[in-house]
């Protein structure tokens, strides 16, 4: 260990599909781990603990937790960090709600959140929660640059198992719509700190008539750092909508794609923008009387739902002005669920691949398939998805089987442009302007707004920047071909390029800077050639990359290894993208089957423990190589979860992943200790194969009660995760 108070490995507590797979999977590796001394601890980062952390003067001294995402947010500055991050919940406001009514009813005395905060005491119960939900994660842990890429194993397995893929015609309707202008890529503004400006910094708002509101104040800007401005007309976006809605063609779907759990402030106001006007009928008809039910759009129809429940007459005019409207892309067709129900359900980094991997199709209304209007408001990043919607378009699906790889190389280290926003991010309550203003006077950017208006600022620190460049050179000469997605006509792309062009220049190494359309096109004609490309981008286009390649390449995007370098020489682990699975969670209550995919968890496992060894730690380093061999033979021998009862599930491949690392342990010959430990465990594991399949197996088909969703009971989640006596007997 690095020291007495630091563990060799922290595995963190999340949500949902991820959690429940820890279960059965963190037994295992604390049992194998410990046998060569290997301390492996957990830190709560879900969104139960980081609201029980969050209120603990109304909680018992036992219902009392620590505040584990600050204490990781330090560790993570430290080169004794070695951290597995699964994913966890981004909560939307419908989410921090469900949570909180949940523990609740467990008997935890926390508030309510107060959507409309009126007293000083709601404000400030609404900032606490405001503070935990969205991207409340990630920024703090993300003290390095990412990353992505598959695993070679993950890769070839990929190529040789293909999987299904659908049929692209050049005729399809499918396309995407973004606004005219007005949005935030076209008043955008950008410039870099220099020595004179560096120090403190706040934001204000100047009124028509010339009062002055501090909007945020106290912020530090370094020599050095790169510092966006900019902001999205309301009233361009509703007639965007509109016009939208009124040039559906007929058998095309409308849907809106957006991520409104990550960019928390923005993009629900944006997605109630599409709820308002998609329903301006039934509003204008009601719009009082739901108001006063509590309604607001930013919630989506299914709020709406759910406070008009009962009242016929809402009821009916509700369906009425659904009916009248074009058809929308569906979450759940045979359940109702609409792009436009819930603001989490549809999130574009997954919603957009799906449609795109699918042939341009989504679900309609009637539970059949038809071509998508896919409205991603902001200029961007739109071009992306709409160039590749063109590319296949143009050439048809991509064939699995010869296609290269696209891994991701994303500067988000230190809160890293538009995902740091949200502190920043505001929405404009009358007509005036917006500055941000430096410690010597200087206005730095200026904007005038309308009420309605959303505006933020974003920052990219130089360190993180060169960092991000230095890391993408080495990518580029580990893969050999590369790109950096940046838009000189775009202002925060055009500081960016000030420091790449130079870097490339002292390295010796020509890497094209394009902007993202371009990069796309580029990245796609060398894919479907069977070459390998790294994107080299900021943070959300390595957030949307790192699902769009990957759902095409590999069907999935959880299966990606993603490797931090944290800047101060720690690790960071992180098992993938691809969510936290709500419909796995679903299905395991239902029919007690987990079909979540724990590779990604596989292959960062492998990760942490070489970082261990390269640490010093030689024991570490035959762990992690086991658990490489072990991670390839769960794929090549198929025994990774299928979607149905009596199929493979999460828990079988566990099985087998323990199997076969206790195998590759026993068979190896660098420590003969851990050989002769892991040799009766390998021999166990595989006589009494029928037997544990048995018992996980004789689980399914019948209702699991987990005690919880968001904060599960740990007693019966286990009984549930853990069915097989007999292998719980061999591991412990």
């Amino acid at each position: 260990m690095a020291n007495s108070d630091t563990p060799d490995i922290i595995y963190t507590i999340v949500d949902e599909a991820p959690e429940l797979a820890s279960a059965s999977l963190l037994p295992i590796i604390r049992s194998f781990a410990g046998a060569a001394d290997i301390s492996v601890a957990t830190r709560d980062i879900s969104l139960a603990g980081r609201i029980l952390a969050t209120f603990p003067e109304n909680l018992t001294d036992e219902q009392r937790i620590s505040d584990d995402l600050a204490a990781l947010g330090d560790l993570v500055k430290t080169p004794d960090a070695n951290v597995i991050k699964l994913p966890n919940i981004s909560a939307s406001v419908p989410q921090l709600n469900a949570a909180i009514k949940e523990l609740q009813g467990q008997g935890y005395n926390i508030p309510d959140y107060p959507t409309e905060a009126n007293t000083d005491e709601e404000k400030a119960i609404q900032a606490r929660y405001d503070a935990i939900k969205g991207s409340a994660v990630n920024p703090v842990l993300r003290e390095g640059n990412s990353d992505r890429r598959s695993a070679k194993a993950v890769k070839e397995y990929a190529k040789q198992n293909p999987h299904s893929m659908g049929e692209w015609s050049a005729d399809s309707k499918t396309c995407v719509a973004s606004m005219p202008g007005n949005d935030f890529f076209a008043n955008e503004k950008s410039a870099t700190i220099n020595a004179a400006q560096a120090g403190g910094a706040k934001i204000v708002f100047l009124a028509e008539d010339g009062a002055e509101t501090v909007l945020k104040d106290g912020l530090k800007y370094e020599e050095g750092t790169v510092v966006d401005a900019t902001f999205l007309s309301a009233k361009t976006l509703r007639e965007f909508i509109k016009a939208e809605v009124a040039s559906m063609e007929p058998g095309v779907l409308f849907s809106v794609h957006l991520k409104a759990t990550m960019m928390k402030v923005s993009d629900p106001i944006i997605f109630g923008h599409f709820v308002s006007v998609y329903l301006e009928d039934f509003l204008a008809k009601h719009g009082d009387k739901v108001k006063a039910l509590g309604f607001n759009p930013n919630g989506g129809i299914g709020d709406l739902e759910a406070k008009i429940k009962g009242d016929a007459e809402l009821e009916a005019d509700l369906k009425a002005a659904l009916d009248a409207k074009p058809p929308m892309y569906m979450v759940n067709s045979d359940k109702g669920i609409t792009n436009l129900h819930v603001p989490s359900d549809v999130i574009i980094d997954a919603s957009m691949p799906a449609v795109i991997r699918a042939g341009g199709i989504g679900w309609g209304p009637d539970g059949k398939a038809a071509d998508t209007k896919c409205c991603i408001p902001d200029n961007s990043y739109a071009g992306v998805y709409n160039e590749t919607i063109n590319f296949f378009k143009e050439n048809g699906k991509l064939d699995v089987t010869t296609a290269g790889a696209v891994s991701n190389v994303g500067l988000m280290a230190q809160k890293a442009e538009e995902y740091g926003s949200h502190p920043t991010t505001f929405e404009m309550a009358a007509n005036g302007k917006v500055q941000i203003v430096l410690a010597n006077g200087d206005v730095l950017h200026e904007h005038s707004v309308e009420a309605g208006d959303i505006w933020r600022s974003a920052t990219a620190k130089k360190a993180p920047i060169l960092d991000w460049i230095k890391l993408g050179i080495n990518r580029t000469k580990a893969t050999g071909l590369a790109a950096f997605w940046l838009d000189a006509n775009r202002a925060h792309d055009a500081e960016l390029i000030k420091y790449v062009e130079p870097a490339l220049k002292e390295a010796g190494i020509e890497i094209p800077i394009m902007a993202p359309e371009a990069a796309t096109r580029f990245s796609l004609e060398n894919m479907v050639q069977g070459k390998d490309v790294v994107t080299i981008t900021g943070n959300v286009l390595r957030d949307y990359l790192t699902d769009l390649f990957p759902i095409l390449e590999l069907g999935t995007s959880a299966k990606m290894l993603s490797i931090v370098s944290l800047m101060q020489g720690g690790g960071l682990f992180e098992t993938g993208a691809g969510g936290s699975a709500p419909k796995h969670v679903q299905q395991l209550v239902e029919e007690n089957h987990l079909r979540w995919d724990s590779l990604g968890e596989f292959c960062a496992l492998g990760e942490s423990f070489k970082f261990l060894a390269d640490k010093g730690n030689a024991k570490a380093a035959v762990f992690g190589a086991a658990v490489e061999d072990a991670t390839q033979k769960v794929l090549l021998n198929n025994n990774s979860p299928e979607r149905k009862v009596g199929q493979n599930d999460n828990r079988t491949s566990h099985y087998f992943f323990a199997r076969y690392w206790a195998e590759a342990l026993a068979a190896q010959s660098d420590d003969a200790d851990l050989a002769a430990h892991f040799a009766p465990i390998a021999k166990d594991l595989a006589e009494k194969e029928r037997a544990i399949l048995a018992e996980i197996q004789a689980a399914e088909g019948k209702p699991a009660d987990l005690g919880g969703y968001y904060h599960t009971d740990p007693v019966k989640t286990a009984a549930v995760m853990r069915p097989s006596a007999t292998m719980n007997a061999i591991i412990g």
